[in-house]
């Protein structure tokens, strides 16, 4: 076994070791959690570094058996989890490294803090990480509870009765989505008697010596796949089972839904992705093809209502919140497509790449849509669309970084929102599905009259008066040494370390996600590139 194959286990060990030592340490030194995290995710971001070195170098694929128990398989009953990464996995490695630790650049000084805070953020990254990581079904089931139950804790940190409401709500329907994804998982255990991923997909297809031919149309595989994507539905926030998320979103400390926004959804649609390709195969939507178009319609359904939902929102946080049901239906859409029978190899590879650059895309802009937000809030009490009248001036910095993130979400080039976008949409119409095509222009225009609205306010509605409007300061903001708020747009206290009373963990995040957002418009090619063995493999090309 090579060195390498140990990142696997280091990314998903290191995390929860130091979520265990922060609560140790935190006993003596209260406010030793942010270090502890910052050398955690330092190192989480050394073994992401290491993990896409090897996976795209020489050494490709990775496996590792978790306490050498031997390859899980049907024949054998072997109990032992596998551990793999391939080039799908390096990517999404390397997005939660990078996404953990701009999280951490916002809370440094604008909070939430505490120990428990930051024990909770690194049993996030290791459930995270592995999701992304695992071979096996069942473990998949693990750390998405594992996830689960770090970020309802995250949305209820600040012990607000909102925040509280939200995290209860997202308790239940999260839990009832992790419910039908396990239910699945034992439908699919008693069709194949195995539960490793490669395994489930060879024996699904009829390869074992013991299967009587492709299992794709029996009803116990229709079934758990009928709950397992519906169980991920709930995880990805698909409408109409997205009522957790605007909630969620809204109400959760503001450094928290920059970390929730970014990754939550995300991985739940990863995951989606990850089973839909991996175990049950193309060849499973071949033999039922009314599964395929259930998925492009459910998810085409998503992309339109969370886009018009967005519209009729006047407050920012659940604008955006509203936006990732749509985005996250696209996401699902080009799924959809990659595995229809009608697409062809073209259009089956652009609708996937998109799908994947969508993903990533979609990860970097929301966090720092969020962070901007959170920003504008602290600085001027913007907590609704309207409250932004002006800040164009008064906030120039978090304004165009907003006014950039908000474009790239409505798929103007050259950003990455284009990008993805358009490969789904070339890939929609190579398959002869005109309509996704439709629901793209659609959603695009719905999308543009949100954002339209975000930036008239900051650049072209005067700002109002001090005496007309009060100031609402950011309840998150923290105290100085006396006692007062660290921000405050009538002329209060501002700390050091601060842009306009801003801290600059919040504008670089910010600043740096919207340049991101642009340079990734311009890596097309590579993004192909860096994700074609995976594409590859799970395309048959």
């Amino acid at each position: 076994m090579s060195d390498v194959t140990l990142a696997p286990v280091l990314l998903i060990a290191l995390p929860i070791v130091a979520a265990a030592l922060t609560l140790v340490v935190g006993l003596r030194w209260p406010t030793a959690g942010w270090s502890m995290a910052l050398l955690a995710m330092l190192g989480e971001a050394g073994l992401a570094a290491w993990l896409a070195n090897a996976v795209y170098g020489e050494q490709g694929r990775i496996v590792h058996e978790l306490g050498a128990y031997g390859r899980p398989g049907p024949e054998n009953f072997a109990v032992g989890i596998e551990l793999v990464a391939d080039a799908l996995t390096g990517v999404m490695v390397g997005l939660i490294a990078v996404v953990a630790l701009a999280v951490l650049a916002v809370t440094r000084r604008a909070g939430p803090r505490g120990t428990p805070f930051y024990a909770a953020y690194l049993l996030l990254i290791a459930g995270l990480m592995g999701v992304v990581l695992t071979g096996d079904v069942f473990n998949l089931f693990v750390f998405l509870e594992i996830t689960g139950i770090a970020t309802y804790t995250l949305v209820a940190s600040d012990r607000s009765a909102p925040a509280a409401v939200a995290s209860l709500k997202y308790l239940i329907v999260g839990t009832t989505g992790a419910s039908l994804y396990l239910l699945g998982v034992g439908y699919l255990l008693m069709a194949t008697g195995t539960l490793n991923m490669a395994d489930l997909s060879a024996t699904l297809a009829g390869e074992p010596s013991f299967v009587d031919g492709p299992l794709y149309t029996d009803t116990l595989v229709l079934a758990s796949y009928a709950f397992i994507a519906t169980g991920l539905f709930v995880k990805s926030a698909i409408f109409p089972l997205h009522t957790w998320q605007p909630g969620a979103y809204a109400e959760a400390p503001d450094g928290v839904t920059v970390l929730i926004s970014a990754l939550a959804s995300t991985i739940g649609a990863y995951a989606f992705l990850r089973i839909t390709l991996t175990v049950f195969t193309p060849a499973f939507f071949a033999a039922t093809p009314i599964v395929a178009t259930t998925i492009v319609t459910l998810a085409s359904i998503s992309v339109v209502a969370g886009s018009a939902l967005a519209v009729m929102q006047s407050r920012v946080k659940r604008v955006f919140a509203y936006s990732s049901v749509s985005q996250f239906g696209l996401i699902v859409t080009a799924v959809g497509i990659a595995v229809h029978p009608d697409a062809g190899a073209s259009a089956s590879e652009a609708a996937l790449v998109g799908a994947v650059i969508h993903l990533v895309g979609h990860a970097i802009v929301k966090g720092g849509l969020f962070a901007a937000a959170m920003g504008l809030a602290r600085d001027a009490g913007a907590r609704r669309v309207r409250d932004l009248a002006g800040l164009g001036r008064e906030s120039p910095v978090l304004s165009a970084s907003l006014a950039v993130l908000g474009f790239t979400l409505v798929g103007v080039p050259p950003a990455v929102g284009f990008l993805g976008k358009w490969y789904i949409a070339v890939g929609a119409i190579d398959a002869g599905i005109w309509p996704v095509a439709a629901v793209i222009l659609l959603s695009t225009v719905f999308t543009l009259a949100y954002v339209a609205r975000i930036v008239e306010q900051l650049y072209f509605t005067p700002s109002p008066s001090a005496g007309d409007v009060g100031v609402d300061v950011d309840a998150d903001a923290p105290s100085d040494e006396s006692g007062g708020r660290a921000v405050a747009a009538d002329g209060g206290a501002v700390e050091d370390g601060t842009l306009d009373g801003v801290p600059f963990g919040i504008v670089a995040v910010a600043v740096a996600a919207a340049i991101m957002a642009v340079l990734l418009g311009f890596a097309g090619p590579e993004l192909s590139d860096a994700i074609d063995p995976f594409v590859t493999e799970v395309l048959g090309q």
